[in-house]
């Protein structure tokens, strides 16, 4: 999996480079403009993924999102941003963006934000899109994210993995990594356990 992070925060970028190669699995690439990162996109073997910051020198912020989607055979580019509103984060999504990544997101869950996303997923995190009406949730799915509360409802219906990703229209690893978060939510050791504590609490 090959990743270019654009940002030109040193501290952030460095960090997030840092989390990402830790996986292993993640080959990770660094700069600082958008003027440097398009000379990465035309030089180099396509990215899996392409962060790029909102608000980092030759942006000019949509913009510089569009021109990249636009690069090569058509690369997979998010947001990351710690100052943009939600509405700039929908105006990226529906601009078809791979998603975008608020700076405050822990730094587990903005790696697995990451995978999900170089995977063909679209991500953005529930709580930022959210809008700030106050709907009254269940306590059991205030820990979940949507995508995880589909793939828990489809273990109550007792359908398998492979089920699970083509209702939801997601591969077959995505729903597994959604799975491994669920289980450590729900503090269940297997899909039977989080199927009944979904259904004793009464999620479904």
């Amino acid at each position: 999996m090959r990743i270019l992070v654009a940002d030109d925060h040193d501290l952030l970028r460095d960090t997030l480079v840092m989390f990402l190669n830790n996986e292993g699995s993640i080959e990770t690439s660094a700069v600082g403009t958008f003027s440097q990162a398009v000379e990465r996109i035309e030089a180099d073997a396509p990215y899996d993924l392409i962060l790029l910051d909102y608000n980092m020198p030759g942006m000019n912020g949509l913009d510089g999102l569009k021109a990249a989607m636009a690069m090569g055979d058509g690369q997979r580019v998010a947001l990351i941003s710690g100052e943009a509103t939600k509405k700039v984060a929908e105006s990226a999504l529906e601009a078809g963006a791979a998603g975008f990544i608020p700076k405050s997101l822990p730094a587990k869950s903005l790696v697995n934000a990451v995978k999900f996303m170089a995977m063909g997923e679209q991500y953005a995190p529930i709580d930022f899109m959210t809008t700030a009406e106050e709907v009254e949730t269940h306590p059991l799915a205030k820990k979940l994210t949507e995508r995880e509360q589909q793939v828990l409802k489809g273990l109550t219906e007792g359908k398998s993995n492979k089920e699970i990703a083509r209702d939801l229209d997601i591969q077959e690893p995505t729903v597994k990594l959604h799975m491994k978060t669920l289980y450590r939510k729900l503090e269940a050791s297997n899909r039977t356990q989080a199927a009944l504590i979904a259904r004793e609490a009464g999620l479904f």
